[in-house]
Protein backbone atom coordinates (compact mmCIF):
# COMPACT_ATOMS: atom_id res chain seq x y z
CA UNK A 1 0.00 0.00 0.00
CA UNK A 2 1.20 3.21 -0.89
CA UNK A 3 0.90 4.80 3.08
CA UNK A 4 3.24 7.33 2.85
CA UNK A 5 1.69 8.86 -0.14
CA UNK A 6 -1.60 8.91 1.19
CA UNK A 7 -0.87 10.12 4.23
CA UNK A 8 0.75 13.24 3.18
CA UNK A 9 -2.96 14.14 0.79
CA UNK A 10 -5.11 13.00 3.81
CA UNK A 11 -3.35 14.05 6.89
CA UNK A 12 -0.88 16.47 6.42
CA UNK A 13 1.94 17.31 8.72
CA UNK A 14 1.36 19.79 10.65
CA UNK A 15 3.55 23.39 11.38
CA UNK A 16 6.37 22.49 13.42
CA UNK A 17 6.72 25.56 14.99
CA UNK A 18 2.70 25.68 16.12
CA UNK A 19 3.37 22.06 17.71
CA UNK A 20 6.95 22.36 18.25
CA UNK A 21 6.80 22.85 22.20
CA UNK A 22 4.79 19.48 22.01
CA UNK A 23 8.18 17.48 22.07
CA UNK A 24 10.13 20.00 24.84
CA UNK A 25 8.60 18.55 28.17
CA UNK A 26 7.61 15.83 29.94
CA UNK A 27 3.93 15.01 31.50
CA UNK A 28 2.33 14.06 34.48
CA UNK A 29 -0.15 11.34 33.82
CA UNK A 30 -3.37 12.67 35.49
CA UNK A 31 -1.39 15.31 37.27
CA UNK A 32 1.53 14.15 39.64
CA UNK A 33 -0.62 11.45 41.63
CA UNK A 34 0.50 8.53 44.22
CA UNK A 35 -1.39 6.89 47.61
CA UNK A 36 -3.19 10.31 49.33
CA UNK A 37 -3.10 12.16 46.07
CA UNK A 38 -5.58 11.19 43.59
CA UNK A 39 -5.63 11.11 40.19
CA UNK A 40 -6.72 14.40 38.32
CA UNK A 41 -7.09 15.92 41.30
CA UNK A 42 -6.41 19.43 42.31
CA UNK A 43 -3.44 18.84 44.67
CA UNK A 44 -1.92 15.80 41.49
CA UNK A 45 -2.19 18.89 39.81
CA UNK A 46 -0.61 21.30 42.31
CA UNK A 47 2.40 18.98 42.83
CA UNK A 48 2.79 18.76 38.75
CA UNK A 49 3.03 22.38 38.40
CA UNK A 50 5.37 22.54 41.69
CA UNK A 51 7.38 19.98 39.64
CA UNK A 52 7.62 21.83 36.30
CA UNK A 53 5.80 18.80 34.53
CA UNK A 54 3.59 19.65 31.92
CA UNK A 55 0.15 18.15 32.74
CA UNK A 56 -1.97 15.69 31.04
CA UNK A 57 -5.60 15.00 32.05
CA UNK A 58 -8.89 13.76 31.22
CA UNK A 59 -12.29 15.25 30.20
CA UNK A 60 -15.79 13.60 30.01
CA UNK A 61 -19.15 15.29 29.47
CA UNK A 62 -21.82 16.11 32.39
CA UNK A 63 -25.28 15.56 31.97
CA UNK A 64 -25.43 19.20 31.52
CA UNK A 65 -22.81 19.44 29.21
CA UNK A 66 -19.68 20.80 30.91
CA UNK A 67 -15.96 18.96 30.39
CA UNK A 68 -15.33 17.49 33.43
CA UNK A 69 -11.88 16.53 34.70
CA UNK A 70 -12.61 12.81 35.44
CA UNK A 71 -11.18 9.74 33.66
CA UNK A 72 -13.61 6.76 33.96
CA UNK A 73 -16.74 6.59 32.84
CA UNK A 74 -18.32 5.88 36.22
CA UNK A 75 -17.68 7.52 39.41
CA UNK A 76 -17.19 4.17 41.48
CA UNK A 77 -13.71 3.48 41.60
CA UNK A 78 -12.52 6.90 42.43
CA UNK A 79 -15.18 8.32 44.70
CA UNK A 80 -17.72 7.49 47.16
CA UNK A 81 -20.65 7.57 44.48
CA UNK A 82 -21.73 4.90 41.59
CA UNK A 83 -23.53 5.69 38.51
CA UNK A 84 -22.46 7.56 34.86
CA UNK A 85 -20.70 10.97 35.24
CA UNK A 86 -22.67 11.85 32.23
CA UNK A 87 -26.05 11.44 34.26
CA UNK A 88 -25.19 13.80 36.57
CA UNK A 89 -24.84 17.91 36.17
CA UNK A 90 -21.88 19.58 36.73
CA UNK A 91 -23.10 21.16 40.13
CA UNK A 92 -23.42 17.43 41.11
CA UNK A 93 -20.31 15.77 40.30
CA UNK A 94 -17.90 19.20 41.77
CA UNK A 95 -19.72 18.10 44.98
CA UNK A 96 -18.49 14.72 44.96
CA UNK A 97 -15.48 13.99 47.24
CA UNK A 98 -12.81 12.21 45.44
CA UNK A 99 -11.90 8.83 47.82
CA UNK A 100 -8.31 9.37 49.91
CA UNK A 101 -8.11 12.79 49.98
CA UNK A 102 -11.65 14.92 50.20
CA UNK A 103 -11.11 16.83 47.42
CA UNK A 104 -13.73 17.27 44.94
CA UNK A 105 -13.86 16.56 41.20
CA UNK A 106 -12.89 19.64 39.65
CA UNK A 107 -13.97 20.90 36.06
CA UNK A 108 -11.44 21.64 33.00
CA UNK A 109 -12.32 25.36 33.61
CA UNK A 110 -11.60 24.55 37.40
CA UNK A 111 -8.18 23.70 35.81
CA UNK A 112 -7.48 26.24 33.50
CA UNK A 113 -7.40 28.76 36.39
CA UNK A 114 -5.35 26.44 38.60
CA UNK A 115 -3.06 26.17 36.20
CA UNK A 116 -2.73 30.00 34.38
CA UNK A 117 -0.71 28.65 31.88
CA UNK A 118 2.06 27.66 33.86
CA UNK A 119 2.77 24.65 32.69
CA UNK A 120 1.81 22.73 29.30
CA UNK A 121 -1.83 20.83 29.58
CA UNK A 122 -2.76 18.06 27.23
CA UNK A 123 -6.45 17.33 27.64
CA UNK A 124 -7.36 13.81 26.40
CA UNK A 125 -11.15 13.89 25.43
CA UNK A 126 -12.91 10.25 26.50
CA UNK A 127 -15.92 9.51 24.09
CA UNK A 128 -18.34 6.85 24.37
CA UNK A 129 -18.58 4.79 21.54
CA UNK A 130 -21.62 4.78 19.00
CA UNK A 131 -22.72 8.00 21.09
CA UNK A 132 -21.74 11.85 19.24
CA UNK A 133 -18.89 13.83 20.30
CA UNK A 134 -20.02 17.42 19.10
CA UNK A 135 -21.01 18.78 22.67
CA UNK A 136 -18.17 17.63 24.81
CA UNK A 137 -15.74 18.89 21.95
CA UNK A 138 -17.92 22.31 22.38
CA UNK A 139 -17.46 22.32 25.85
CA UNK A 140 -13.89 22.07 26.08
CA UNK A 141 -13.78 24.58 23.07
CA UNK A 142 -15.52 27.00 25.22
CA UNK A 143 -13.30 26.39 28.04
CA UNK A 144 -10.14 26.94 25.99
CA UNK A 145 -11.61 30.51 25.08
CA UNK A 146 -8.95 32.85 26.11
CA UNK A 147 -6.65 30.47 27.08
CA UNK A 148 -3.28 31.82 26.77
CA UNK A 149 -0.95 28.87 28.25
CA UNK A 150 -0.04 26.34 26.04
CA UNK A 151 -2.61 23.22 25.66
CA UNK A 152 -3.89 20.85 23.37
CA UNK A 153 -6.57 18.24 22.82
CA UNK A 154 -6.27 14.64 21.85
CA UNK A 155 -8.33 11.60 22.00
CA UNK A 156 -8.62 7.39 20.66
CA UNK A 157 -11.41 8.56 19.15
CA UNK A 158 -10.73 9.94 15.40
CA UNK A 159 -13.86 11.83 15.04
CA UNK A 160 -12.90 14.35 18.24
CA UNK A 161 -9.89 15.38 16.29
CA UNK A 162 -11.77 15.74 12.96
CA UNK A 163 -14.32 17.73 15.26
CA UNK A 164 -11.28 20.01 15.99
CA UNK A 165 -9.66 19.95 12.56
CA UNK A 166 -12.95 21.81 10.99
CA UNK A 167 -14.38 23.64 14.09
CA UNK A 168 -11.13 25.19 16.43
CA UNK A 169 -8.68 24.54 13.98
CA UNK A 170 -6.38 26.66 16.18
CA UNK A 171 -6.07 24.28 19.01
CA UNK A 172 -3.46 21.24 18.12
CA UNK A 173 -5.02 18.01 18.03
CA UNK A 174 -3.27 14.69 18.96
CA UNK A 175 -4.55 10.74 17.83
CA UNK A 176 -4.04 8.40 20.69
CA UNK A 177 -3.07 5.35 19.51
CA UNK A 178 -2.71 1.46 20.42
CA UNK A 179 -2.01 -1.48 18.09
CA UNK A 180 -3.02 -3.69 21.22
CA UNK A 181 -0.69 -6.53 19.16
CA UNK A 182 -2.60 -6.15 15.57
CA UNK A 183 0.45 -5.35 13.75
CA UNK A 184 -1.09 -6.78 9.96
CA UNK A 185 -2.10 -5.66 6.97
CA UNK A 186 -5.99 -5.23 8.84
CA UNK A 187 -4.30 -3.24 11.60
CA UNK A 188 -2.15 -1.17 9.62
CA UNK A 189 -5.53 -0.29 7.34
CA UNK A 190 -7.01 0.73 10.70
CA UNK A 191 -4.45 2.74 11.90
CA UNK A 192 -4.28 4.91 8.83
CA UNK A 193 -8.16 5.22 8.56
CA UNK A 194 -8.02 6.77 12.02
CA UNK A 195 -5.24 9.20 11.34
CA UNK A 196 -6.88 10.06 8.00
CA UNK A 197 -9.96 10.92 10.15
CA UNK A 198 -8.55 12.96 12.77
CA UNK A 199 -5.53 14.65 10.57
CA UNK A 200 -3.43 15.26 13.64
CA UNK A 201 -0.91 17.54 15.14
CA UNK A 202 0.65 14.96 16.91
CA UNK A 203 0.35 11.41 17.95
CA UNK A 204 0.25 10.07 21.99
CA UNK A 205 1.22 6.50 21.90
CA UNK A 206 1.24 3.56 24.19
CA UNK A 207 4.72 3.15 25.27
CA UNK A 208 4.03 -1.15 24.86
CA UNK A 209 3.82 -0.85 21.37
CA UNK A 210 7.23 0.81 21.08
CA UNK A 211 9.13 0.58 18.87
CA UNK A 212 6.26 0.64 15.76
CA UNK A 213 6.75 1.47 12.30
CA UNK A 214 3.65 3.38 12.10
CA UNK A 215 4.71 5.46 14.95
CA UNK A 216 8.26 6.27 13.31
CA UNK A 217 6.91 6.70 10.11
CA UNK A 218 4.75 9.66 11.22
CA UNK A 219 7.35 10.76 13.31
CA UNK A 220 9.45 11.23 10.51
CA UNK A 221 7.35 13.27 8.08
CA UNK A 222 6.79 15.84 11.14
CA UNK A 223 4.16 14.70 13.77
CA UNK A 224 5.57 15.08 17.14
CA UNK A 225 6.08 11.36 18.87
CA UNK A 226 4.35 11.56 23.10
CA UNK A 227 4.15 8.41 24.24
CA UNK A 228 2.17 7.10 27.42
CA UNK A 229 2.37 5.81 30.12
CA UNK A 230 6.07 5.47 31.42
CA UNK A 231 5.72 3.91 34.37
CA UNK A 232 9.41 2.66 34.90
CA UNK A 233 13.01 3.14 34.45
CA UNK A 234 12.91 0.59 31.65
CA UNK A 235 10.31 2.41 29.92
CA UNK A 236 11.86 5.86 30.07
CA UNK A 237 14.53 4.50 28.01
CA UNK A 238 12.86 3.25 25.54
CA UNK A 239 10.23 6.17 25.46
CA UNK A 240 13.75 8.43 24.96
CA UNK A 241 15.09 6.03 22.23
CA UNK A 242 11.29 6.21 20.49
CA UNK A 243 9.81 9.38 21.70
CA UNK A 244 9.31 13.19 21.46
CA UNK A 245 7.94 13.18 25.27
CA UNK A 246 7.02 11.14 27.51
CA UNK A 247 3.66 11.24 29.90
CA UNK A 248 5.08 9.53 33.00
CA UNK A 249 3.42 8.49 36.13
CA UNK A 250 5.05 6.96 39.64
CA UNK A 251 8.72 5.15 39.16
CA UNK A 252 8.97 6.28 35.37
CA UNK A 253 9.06 10.20 37.09
CA UNK A 254 12.70 10.87 36.64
Amino acid sequence: MPWPLLDRLLAPAPDAARVGWLGQHHYAHRGLHRAGRVENSPGAFAAAIEAGMGIECDVRKSHDGRAIVFHDADLDRLTGESGPVAARSVGDLTAIALSGNGEHIPTLRDLLAQIAGAVPLLIEVKTVRGRPVGALCRAVRRDLEGYRGLHAVMSFDPRVGRWFAHQAPEVPRGLVVTEEGRRTLGGALQRHLALWQARPDFLAYDIRDLPSRFAAGQRARGLPLLTWTVSSPELRERAEIHADATIMEGEGVA
